[in-house]
């Protein structure tokens, strides 16, 4: 099996891989494109906390994404942790350079165990520059909080606070309805035209490390293979969704999800 399109990947390293960059990488893979990567920092960390993290310089992230793109360019490119204000205006740079319109960016900001993974000033940087060379914006309620100064309770909140994400430039919100207090997940696509509710029946297990990575990575590489934005999502939403279900229950805190449910094992390798 050829893959069908190529992704590069801008995100942080998780050791206990199942978020960041192996959980990006494991879902393009999943979904029959190819990864490339950029890895932006370096995580200690498992199912239970972050105990570090190891900035990678803001000039080589750049290289990495400049380098790779030049010998093998990407059909989309998907940004997950950017850390600090340099490593946003170095990723800003490059992606200019490269001129590719497919861009899923994740506002990676807290941790599932609850570690903060972004400072004040690189959020400004973020909103200021980053957030308008974006496709689509992949925020959790959290993250969306922190980014419109909203406080989400609502489907009602949910819509105001993408309204006003869409307004620093982006255009395209997909907001993750996850943490909100109910029996269904409401995901909520919005642009300047329409929206567009995914209403899909919360499941419930503590193994859900990586879902925003695993969700934007899955979109991106469905954008990347030509499926419309409504599509890409409702897709995206779905192997997630099928990802956490089967979780494999490692770990003694947020275990990772199944990526590996879209594949069926060749018997050859059985």
């Amino acid at each position: 099996m050829k893959p069908k399109s190529k992704i590069l990947i801008i995100a942080g390293s998780d050791s206990s891989g199942g978020a960041g960059i192996q959980a990006d990488i494991k879902t393009v893979t999943a979904l029959g494109g190819y990864a490339m990567t950029a890895i932006t920092a370096v995580t200690v960390q498992n199912t239970k906390k972050v105990k570090t993290v190891i900035p990678i310089k803001p000039k080589e992230i750049e290289n990495q994404i400049l380098f790779t793109c030049k010998d093998i360019k990407p059909n989309a490119i998907k940004i997950g942790m950017l850390h600090s204000t340099e490593v946003i205006k170095s990723v800003e740079r490059a992606i200019k350079k490269l001129k590719i319109s497919k861009i899923v960016l994740d506002p990676v900001m807290i941790a599932k165990g609850g570690s903060r993974l972004i400072n004040k000033s690189a959020i400004k940087t973020l909103k200021k520059k980053l957030i308008k060379k974006a496709f689509l914006l992949t925020p959790n309620i959290p993250e969306a909080e922190v980014l419109t100064n909203i406080k989400i309770k609502s489907l009602k909140d949910m819509i105001f606070a993408a309204n006003k994400l869409i307004g620093f430039g982006v255009k395209n919100v997909l907001l993750k309805g996850g943490h909100k207090n109910s029996k269904y997940m409401e995901d909520l696509l919005i642009n300047k035209k329409e929206i567009k509710i995914y209403k899909n029946k919360k499941i419930k297990t503590v193994n859900t490390h990586g879902t925003g990575c695993t969700l934007s990575s899955a979109i991106a590489t469905y954008l990347s293979c030509g499926k419309p934005l409504k599509k890409s999502c409702e897709l995206g939403i779905k192997y997630v969704n099928q990802a956490i279900k089967l979780n494999p229950n490692y770990g003694k805190g947020h275990g990772p999800v199944n990526h590996l449910n879209s594949i069926e094992i060749n018997k050859k390798f059985r």
